[in-house]
């Protein structure tokens, strides 16, 4: 007969915990926010190129010696240096005449034009180039008193040719007179003052632009003269200017004609004409604005050597005017000083959009595919419940001070990740109904070993019993 005590269940292994692993978003995060922002840049730049796509506009001129070409020419180069999307197309013709048909015909977008020519219906304004002065000379010591005075004597026209003529004929109103084509006629070219009143003429009327006067000498040299001239005021100027929309009144200032002797004394109230550059009536208001922010802002750069426009001003904007402003030259006029907002909302609104919808794209992403997901809570439970099902082979202080350790790191690590979000709350409840259960098991477990402790293991005796 045998007898053997029954030894205590041993301790299960304590299986393997692995090192927890960090898993973050924090490197995703960071490498889709840049794309994003990445991706809006090239977008916004992208759609800035395609929006700002080159335009290419029409510009008719007359005499490709004259102004208005020149002009042109030196509005190109502009465009060109100022990176903007505009580009011209210069088309020459005989003359100023025949530019103006040309964009009355729609085949050309831009042109110049002065106030006496036929304004074509759809032309806008966009700037003011040059005035047109008219000067109405006299021998020296020969003073005209008044504009009725005036249509009484013969007058010989120095200006662009028979346009100069018929409009002075138009202002004095002596257009229908019989014997108008004699009283009014065109001057000779190159003929001198001093030679004109020798051979008649009573009066000669000058149409030059006002920066030619400035920069000429030759007024001067003809009033160092013999005899000189005088230089006489249009008395009716303002009921001019109201009655002819055409027409614009002038001031001649003093020493414009001749600095020595001083010509005029005193300003000289005067007449006369402006030349305006005009865009069709159907150019979009972005491209008139822009068109007329370079001119503006590049006004000496677009001067002629021979002073054409190098006094440019801003197109009248009142509805009443001769020629009306285009409504993109009349937003840029009438808001010179645009702010920041103004500038680049176009492409504030188009970053923003672009950010919206790239942002979503990559949070699609990131949510769906690419995040490091978050270990759910209840899934922490599954470790603490682990936990518990060791505690009741625990036959000592030591392995239950073990498995205290073990679940206060489990909750450790649950209440960090929830602040760094590598642990999410579902299932908090389970997590937390099961830290309770383990460690109420454990302190249990802890109190049963203090009451009953472990014996040492008894060694085994067999006896046999031998018959004698």
């Amino acid at each position: 007969m045998s007898a053997e005590a029954p030894s205590p269940a041993p301790m299960p292994p304590r299986p393997p915990v692995a090192k927890p692993v960090v898993k973050t978003n924090r490197a995703q995060i960071i490498i889709f926010t840049l794309l994003t922002l990445l991706l809006s840049a090239v977008t916004v730049i992208g759609g800035r190129l395609w929006l700002r796509n080159s335009e290419t506009l029409v510009f008719a001129v007359g005499d490709a010696k004259g102004p208005e070409a020149k002009f042109a020419a030196k509005l190109a180069t502009v465009l060109k240096n100022n990176s903007s999307r505009l580009r011209l197309k210069i088309t020459p013709n005989p003359d100023n005449a025949k530019a103006l048909a040309q964009f009355d015909r729609r085949d050309a977008s831009l042109a110049i034009l002065r106030t006496d020519a036929r304004v074509p219906p759809r032309a806008r304004a966009i700037a003011i180039l040059e005035h047109d002065v008219v000067l109405v000379l006299s021998p020296g010591g020969k003073k005209i008193k008044s504009l009725s005075e005036l249509k009484k004597k013969r007058i010989a026209v120095v200006g662009d040719g028979e346009n100069s003529v018929n409009f002075v004929r138009s202002a004095l109103e002596i257009a229908d007179s019989p014997d108008a084509a004699q009283r009014v006629q065109q001057a000779p070219p190159n003929t001198s003052f001093d030679k004109l009143f020798a051979s008649g003429f009573a009066a000669v009327i000058a149409i030059e632009h006002a920066s030619k006067i400035v920069k000429d000498k030759t007024y001067e040299q003809y009033a160092k003269r013999a005899g000189g001239f005088t230089l006489n005021a249009i008395d009716a100027a303002k009921a001019l200017a109201r009655k002819y929309p055409a027409i614009s009144e002038e001031t001649v200032s003093t020493g414009m004609l001749s600095s020595s002797p001083v010509i005029p004394d005193d300003e000289v109230d005067t007449i006369g004409l402006e030349w305006l550059l005009v865009a069709q009536s159907s150019m979009s208001t972005t491209t008139a604005a822009e068109l007329a922010r370079i001119i503006y802002e590049n006004k000496s750069e677009l001067a002629l050597d021979d002073g054409f426009a190098s006094k440019i001003e801003p197109a009248a904007t009142d509805k009443d005017a001769f020629i009306v402003a285009h409504q993109g030259a009349a937003e840029y006029i009438n808001d010179d000083t645009k702010s920041f907002m103004d500038r680049y909302s176009d492409v504030m609104y188009l970053g923003a959009a672009a950010l919206s919808i790239i942002g979503s794209i990559f949070a699609a992403i990131y949510t769906k595919i690419t995040r490091v997901a978050p270990e759910k809570a209840s899934e922490l439970a599954g470790r603490i419940l682990d936990i518990g099902e060791r505690v009741e082979h625990a036959t000592c202080a030591e392995h239950l001070d073990e498995l205290q350790d073990e679940l206060e790191a489990i909750l450790r690590g649950a209440v960090t990740g929830l602040r760094d979000g590598t642990v999410s709350g579902d299932g908090m409840d389970t997590f937390k109904l099961g830290y309770e259960l383990v460690r109420d098991e454990i302190a249990l477990r802890r109190d049963h070993l203090k009451r009953h402790p472990a014996t040492p293991d008894e060694n085994l005796v067999v006896v046999k019993a031998a018959n004698g």
